[in-house]
């Protein structure tokens, strides 16, 4: 660890950042910028950030935090990782910007396919490039219309997935993310997602097994043990029988785990039924992996840490380019057959730069074994959060590898209180959800003596709260 942060700094300063760096921050702080910047822009901390490596971050006054929340799943290798900034230096050398276009292929997004091949589920073979999750549902969107020459997309409860015009209408995490932005496109109809903590039916049942603990392996019972009252299928029969018939509905699209929703794990079973239902019904199924995926969960993709069954669209972005501004959308070698040229595109997409940081990305993720870090990570935090449960009113932990929340029961305000009292700790956290959920999302790069830092800073933390 000590070696890769130095080559980090021999980096950076090779490239001259420290200095400019200290110019541009040493005599600023958020207070003197913020009547500049849109109040509309959540902001969490008063902090101004100087440099970051790995799990941590500094400030402008040398105070150093952990990065619990890896800029909402982004970091994936970590902050400023040295075979990423090493990628984007050299092809910085080499080619900065190569307008898709004008010039459709470089090295680095041969490259990137070549990589993609060999992670992605077996029956993905295109790939549309952009820069955004959000701007790659809207083209996700696009791509389902056209192939299957419907109109309508079902998208689940408490779903986020961006704020583009398209995917903020498929949008239901929070209403602050939709309110006074409407009319917002047609064509969508809102399906129960699986929120077993809350489900009156389960309670009315006597609980149906329901644990504190996550169906984890080493952690809790085996995710085929996990029951569901089946309700939430149900209820998406009876909306193709009420709101959206089967003839009109071009697709499903969900995140195999709900990422701003508050990390929703579905039951054992829902994601095969889905793919059959969409099967019978000559509808497509969608995944947005935009958070849980790139090795977050364990898996490549999260959706494979919970079922074998395959998507014909999936989305991509956050931890695919450790940072750097980078989306795409990977589907069915047919699902293009029925655009012609110029239907598709965006003067950014496929940057070599992304591609290239997308490609330093995968290869230290497969060098550092970090898919095993993550379980391993995971497993550890997990369980330090189930002994918290013992002396803290904490709901449920949830989640798959490094992808974890917490929900409290408490009045409302009870996470931000969380998360302040984390901050006060030298943690960065953040909420999830509509409910007192905290989520944790650490770089893949985090090591056990980091997560037991964590866990005893956030005892202290939970100790001032309740």
């Amino acid at each position: 660890m000590a070696s890769s942060i130095l080559k980090r700094r021999d980096i950076c300063n090779a490239l001259g950042w420290s200095a400019c760096r200290t110019r541009a921050f040493s005599t600023y702080t958020l207070s003197s910028v913020v009547d500049h910047l849109p109040q509309a822009v959540a902001k969490f901390h008063d902090i101004v950030a100087d440099r970051a490596s790995g799990c941590y971050v500094w400030d402008t006054s040398g105070r150093k935090l952990m990065d619990l929340t890896s800029g909402i799943g982004v970091t994936s290798t970590g902050h400023s990782h040295p075979k990423v900034i090493e990628a984007i230096h050299n092809q910085a050398n080499r080619i900065i910007f190569a307008q898709q276009n004008i010039l459709p292929a470089t090295e680095a997004s041969i490259n990137l396919i070549n990589h993609l091949k060999g992670i992605m589920p077996s029956t993905l073979s295109r790939f549309f490039f952009c820069n955004s999750g959000s701007e790659a549902v809207d083209n996700a969107i696009k791509v389902a219309r056209s192939y299957t020459g419907k109109q309508n997309i079902i998208c689940m409860q408490g779903g986020y997935h961006g704020r583009t015009y398209g995917a903020m209408s498929i949008t239901t995490s929070k209403t602050v993310y939709r309110q006074t932005f409407g009319p917002l496109p047609s064509g969508i109809a809102v399906a129960s997602y699986p929120y077993c903590l809350h489900c009156p039916t389960r309670k009315a049942a006597g609980g149906m097994g329901f644990s504190v603990s996550p169906c984890v392996e080493g952690v809790g019972k085996s995710f085929s043990e996990r029951q569901c009252c089946g309700s939430p299928l149900e209820q998406l029969e009876l909306l193709l029988k009420t709101q959206s018939h089967p003839s009109e509905t071009a697709a499903i699209i969900i995140e195999p785990i709900l990422g701003e929703g508050g990390f929703l794990v579905p039951p054992s079973g829902y994601l095969d039924e889905l793919r059959r239902i969409c099967d019978h019904n000559n509808m497509l199924l969608i995944f947005d992996e935009v958070q849980s995926g790139v090795a977050r969960t364990g898996e490549w993709w999260g959706h494979q840490t919970l079922t074998k069954v395959q998507p014909d669209i999936m989305i991509f972005a956050k931890g695919i380019a450790s940072g750097f501004p980078f989306a795409g959308v990977a589907a069915r070698d047919d699902m293009f057959s029925k655009m012609t040229p110029g239907m598709m595109g965006g003067t950014y997409g496929g940057s070599a730069l992304g591609c290239a940081a997308a490609v330093g990305t995968l290869e230290a993720i497969m060098e550092e074994n970090m898919m095993a870090n993550a379980k391993a990570r995971g497993s550890q935090m997990m369980n330090a959060l189930v002994k918290l449960a013992d002396t803290y009113p904490i709901l449920e932990v949830r989640g798959r590898g490094l992808m974890i929340a917490v929900e409290f029961d408490g009045p409302p305000g009870t996470a931000a209180k969380v998360v302040q009292e984390g901050f006060d700790e030298d943690l960065i956290l953040i909420t999830a959800g509509i409910r007192e959920t905290v989520r944790l999302l650490p770089p893949l790069v985090i090591t056990e003596e980091d997560v037991d830092f964590a866990m005893g800073a956030l005892d202290r933390a939970l100790s001032r709260v309740f």
